[in-house]
Formats: structure tokens, C-alpha cells, sequence
């Protein structure tokens, strides 16, 4: 099969294109590095079943030519990041709203499989718990810039399914939940790779709030996996799915494991939302996905545990701190 990837030199992309590379799939690759790196996708940049366009999915003719050539369209091109989205609001609505709105109307044309990446934050402070697809969403009030961010991913929802129910283009949504492993960033506020950064440094170890809200961390191996099951199933076809993994930690407890995992001396600081963001910043105190109908659909079970998420992640970046001579860990966390 022949695979688009909007976003594909970004975190969950790369991995996503090295799975489909692996199992003999051919692979087109677009990107403007604004969040993703051409470093991802250096191993196998060369791959004579590899094409990598550094460009916008708002290059219409070149997003069009990419779409009639392939199959299926993954699209996870999109502003991601507490830190970005709460310093870019307009760059975060804006970048995911228009730019799926591109990506359905030229996969439309074609009727080509398209899956949309969504996200937990949709769920906003929902105190139903685990959260289920189907349930209520509760966003806070358009006064508080953090909302930006899963409103225009909620939009996004509504457009993929709406092109199903409308024209009939064969769409799959899928929430994802705290992905993490090698090649994902701390600059925009990325917790593990940021509190690994900081073990690694001897840096304070910055948790924001009060350190008991909690999350689920899933690896991005799992998650890959996952996507590539949910795209090739008529089963997913119109649906929305929860990905990722229902094992919670708190981020006080996170920044301990790191701390221990790396035998650092760091200490543990906690830091005020209004310091970390901005004054009446808000946040989900659990974001746990109930992930039966995942399973139900492909058989989805996550098999890596935190501790194989942070012992690669630990890795990944003790090899990125030893090429980068003088580089001082630094950065900040979000939920």
C-alpha cells in the first residue's frame, strides 16, 4: 500500500512511517519542520521507498498530486503543545482547522481512506471517568486560551465525520492520549522528555500545579501500532477511538520515577500554573481513556509498561545530551 503522511517528520509520524516502512509499505511524507525535525526521518530519509516533501498541506497542488498517488491518508499535521498553544492561539486554530479542512477536501475527491488525528484534551473537564467516546464533552469558556486548542481539535472531529456522513469519505478519528518515547520534544512543554531533560542536567525537576493531577502515558510504539490496525479495517470506518493506555501516575510520582530511573540528585520543584502559563490557567486533574472499543474493534492492547517508556526515553535523550556538548537541561512540563 502507498501511505500519505501529513506531519510525518514529527514524533508519532516518524515512528508511524518507520512501521510502515518495515513491513514493505511505501511511504510519502509531508512537513514543514515547524514542529517536526528532519533528524526524525534521517535513518531511512534515503529509503528508496521513502518521499519527503518539506512543505505545507496548504501547498493545494502539491497536497493533491501526493493524495491521488496513495492509498490511505494519515493526517497528523497539527500546533500541538500546552506551551505552544497557550503562546499561539491563533497559529493553533488556525493550523488545525484549516489545514484538515484541506486535507478532507482533497482526499474527498479522490475517496481515499483518511484517519484524523484527535485528542484527549476534547474531553475538557469531563468528570466522567474513564472518558468514553460516546459521552458528553465540557470545555471551559473561550476566555481561556487553553480551550483553543481542543475546541479546534473537536472542529476537526466534526468535519472528518461530517465528510463521512455527507460524501461518504471513508474517515476514522482517533484520540490519543499522552504518546511518548524517543524523538519527542520538551520545547513545547512535552512533561517526560522535559522532566528526563532535567534529571539528566541535575535541573530542578519542575512540576506544575499541585503534582497529584494524573495521567496515562502510552508508548509510542503501541500507539503506531494501533493506527496502522485502525486504517486498514472497514470496521473504523466513521468512528472515533480512544488510544492509548488506561495505566495512571500522578506527575509527582512521574518526576520521582524519572528522578530515580536516571539516579539523579535533582530536586523536585513545584511551580504555580499562572507561573508555568497564565493567570486562571485551567487543568484536568485525571485523563484516563476507557479503551474497550479500541479493543473490541483491532484488538488494541498496549505491552509496554511506564517503566519501558521511560528507560527508551532516558536513552534516547542521554544520547542526544552527549552529542550536543555544553547543552544544559531546561525547560518546562505540561499536564
Amino acid at each position: 500500500m502507498r501511505w500519505l503522511i501529513t506531519g510525518g517528520a514529527g514524533f508519532i509520524g516518524s515512528h508511524l512511517s518507520e512501521l510502515l516502512l518495515r513491513g514493505g509499505e511505501e511511504v510519502f511524507v509531508i512537513d514543514d519542520l515547524s514542529t517536526g525535525s528532519a533528524r526524525n526521518v534521517a535513518s531511512y530519509r534515503h529509503h528508496d521507498r521513502f518521499h519527503f516533501y518539506v512543505d505545507t498541506v496548504a501547498n493545494l497542488p502539491l497536497l493533491a498530486e501526493l493524495v491521488d498517488s496513495v492509498d490511505v491518508v494519515v493526517h497528523l499535521a497539527a500546533a500541538v503543545g500546552v506551551k505552544l498553544i497557550v503562546e499561539s492561539p491563533v497559529r493553533t486554530i488556525e493550523t488545525n482547522i484549516r489545514g484538515t479542512e484541506i486535507v478532507l477536501e482533497a482526499a474527498g475527491k479522490k475517496r481515499k481512506r483518511v484517519l484524523v488525528a484527535s485528542t484527549s484534551e476534547v474531553y475538557g473537564k469531563s468528570q466522567q471517568i474513564p472518558f468514553q467516546e460516546e459521552q458528553d464533552l465540557v470545555l471551559g469558556p473561550s476566555t481561556k486560551g487553553r480551550w483553543s486548542y481542543a475546541a479546534s481539535k473537536l472542529v476537526d472531529e466534526f468535519l472528518a465525520l461530517a465528510y463521512w456522513k455527507e460524501k461518504k469519505l471513508p474517515t476514522t478519528v482517533v484520540r490519543l492520549f499522552n504518546t511518548v518515547g524517543p524523538r519527542q520534544t520538551g520545547r513545547y512543554g512535552m512533561v517526560v522528555p522535559t522532566f528526563v531533560r532535567q534529571a539528566l542536567g541535575g535541573a530542578p525537576i519542575t512540576v506544575y500545579g499541585t503534582g497529584e493531577q494524573s495521567r496515562c502515558f502510552c508508548h509510542v510504539l503501541d500507539v503506531v501500532e494501533g493506527l496502522h490496525k485502525l486504517c486498514l479495517t472497514d470496521r473504523a470506518v466513521g468512528e472515533v477511538f480512544n488510544l492509548g493506555t488506561d495505566q495512571e501516575v500522578t506527575i509527582r510520582q512521574l518526576a520521582q520515577k524519572v528522578k530515580e530511573m536516571t539516579g539523579s540528585r535533582s530536586p523536585i520543584k513545584t511551580i504555580p500554573y499562572e507561573e508555568a502559563y497564565e493567570v486562571g490557567f485551567e487543568d484536568m486533574l485525571r485523563r484516563v481513556p476507557d479503551m474497550s472499543k479500541a479493543q473490541a474493534c483491532i484488538g488494541f492492547q498496549p505491552t509496554r509498561r511506564l517503566e519501558d517508556v521511560l528507560r527508551d526515553v532516558i536513552a534516547f535523550e542521554r544520547l542526544e545530551l552527549a552529542n550536543v556538548p555544553g547543552e544544559q537541561a531546561a525547560g518546562a512540563n505540561a499536564p
